[in-house]
């Protein structure tokens, strides 16, 4: 016999035959059963009885070990509960023979082995859990991992967990709540397990996020939260992905900062725009789900009609200006004084605000003439000079126009910009 063995121990066998009675079959079968028990070893057993303090266990052929009730305090009481006489165990050999020629074993021990296994498997594979906080220390939160201490450092802590600028209180009010974690570091000789919230949320967003790209379709209408602006657009989030709808998408009118649209928290539908699978990014628009403007424009102006407006551009031809922030129409340079001038600079600046009659209005070329100077013509002056001033003003501006048109909305969301999404 080996050095560290333990002879076997009769308990509780009294219908074991002698061995000088046993069959040849039945001591090579017995043997079989035989599995070396050292001490400080990890081994497999069968409960064999269930007492108040104790377990018995057979960890061979005709012996059986102990677990005293000292072990069995420093286990979950609920698992406890859970064990039957039959079940197989493992356990971790303290003691070779007690006063009573038991082997002393820990389930505790076993059991924490186990679960730094289990630990080690998760680290490995990337896999997810979600455990509850138990306790907190003055770094962050403590979960249990079986019969292991998990510690959650506050910098792992998903943002939008903390709500308190007083962390103490804050992560005593975790007390009780259950996370989605990662393991993100396993180091059993210093007993050091540190999970991640922080890693484990980002993990699930982006599972959901490739989820819930398969499932829009551009085109359709969307209900999502606006979850943050910036000065090229506004975050949406649809349900657990995020789109951007740039500046340019806001409104139909011309929009200086999303902010002027729109505020953090805001319940808004959006349009679908377009989908980049491969870059997993969202284009959406607000102003999709609004008329267009020019599709309206004869129901809210009509020639010979007096309008506030505001110069947005100025050209050698003449200057454009925007009516109610929405339709932009040309000044040409004849229209804006009856005096020969050289520039529109001359006569108005960008961002001046001026009073304009419209002349003439072309929806389906999103066109729209107006005057500057015929603003103080009375109505049935500017009546009789309608048509002539109008074909000459067209004729004179239609190639120029055609080049300096402003298009019907600003450029599209830049590479740059999407990647500073």
């Amino acid at each position: 016999m080996e050095q560290g063995e333990v002879t076997p121990t009769y308990h509780n066998q009294g219908n074991a035959m002698p061995e000088d009675e046993m069959t040849m079959a039945e001591l090579l079968e017995q043997s079989a059963d035989i599995q070396p028990v050292e001490k400080g070893t990890f081994i497999n057993g069968t409960i064999v009885s269930i007492g108040d303090n104790e377990i018995l266990v057979n960890v061979g052929s005709k012996y059986e070990g102990i677990i005293k009730a000292k072990d069995l305090d420093r286990i979950d009481p609920a698992y406890l509960e859970t064990l039957k006489v039959g079940d197989q165990i493992r356990v971790y050999v303290l003691q070779i023979s007690d006063e009573e020629g038991y082997v002393v074993l820990s389930l505790n021990k076993a059991l924490i082995e186990q679960d730094w296994e289990e630990a080690e498997k998760l680290f490995e594979s990337g896999e997810l859990l979600r455990r509850k906080v138990v306790s907190t220390n003055k770094g962050g939160l403590i979960v249990n991992f079986g019969s292991v201490r998990g510690f959650v450092p506050g910098s792992q802590l998903d943002n939008t967990s903390l709500t308190s600028a007083d962390r103490a209180n804050q992560w005593a009010n975790m007390i009780g709540r259950e996370l989605d974690l990662k393991i993100i570091e396993v180091e059993k000789r210093r007993n050091r397990l540190i999970l991640s919230e922080r890693a484990a949320v980002e993990e699930l967003r982006r599972k959901q996020k490739e989820a819930m790209l398969t499932e829009l379709t551009e085109g359709e209408v969307r209900h999502g939260r606006v979850t943050s602006l910036a000065d090229f657009g506004a975050f949406v989030d649809l349900g657990g992905v995020e789109g951007l709808i740039h500046i340019s998408e806001l409104s139909w009118a011309q929009v200086s900062h999303p902010r002027e649209v729109l505020k953090v928290g805001d319940e808004i539908d959006v349009y679908i725009l377009n989908i980049d699978y491969k870059l997993k990014r969202i284009g959406l628009s607000l102003k999709r789900l609004q008329p267009e403007p020019w599709s309206t424009v004869l129901d809210n102006y009509q020639p010979g009609q007096i309008v506030e407006a505001v110069i947005t551009r100025l050209t050698n031809f003449g200057a454009f200006a925007r009516i109610d922030n929405t339709i932009e129409g040309l000044i040409h340079i004849s229209e804006l004084s009856y005096k020969q001038i050289n520039h529109p600079r001359e006569v108005v600046k960008e961002g001046e605000q001026v009073q304009v009659r419209i002349i003439s209005i072309e929806p389906e070329r999103r066109r729209m003439g107006l005057s500057l100077k015929q603003v103080s013509e009375p109505e049935e002056v500017w009546e009789e000079d309608e048509a002539s001033a109008e074909t000459e003003v067209e004729a004179e501006a239609e190639t120029a126009v055609e080049a300096e048109t402003p298009a019907e909305t600003e450029a599209a969301v830049t590479e740059t910009e999407l990647q500073e999404a």
